[in-house]
């Protein structure tokens, strides 16, 4: 039970540290300790193959995306 308490607790640093920031590329790495939080957590919360494959699921889509923003947000600095 503590490491869902401490899985849970670091989403929630890295959630809030992603609000905080200003600079967007500074932004991506909170987000994705903030993915390795939750897909933590889920597994945490219910130990089920379903749910390891759903936590699996969700951390390669969410790894993904941060990839897809991160690679627009680089090259749009390089036109610059």
């Amino acid at each position: 039970m503590i490491a869902l308490y401490i899985c849970a607790g670091i989403a929630c640093f890295a959630a809030l540290r992603a609000v905080i920031e200003r600079d967007t590329l500074r932004k991506l790495p909170y987000l994705n300790v903030m993915n390795f939080g939750i897909a933590g957590s889920l597994v945490f919360i219910q130990p089920h193959p379903l749910t390891i494959a759903a936590a699996a699921a969700y951390f390669i889509g969410s790894t993904l995306e941060s990839n897809a923003i991160a690679s627009t947000l680089a090259g749009r600095e390089k036109s610059d």
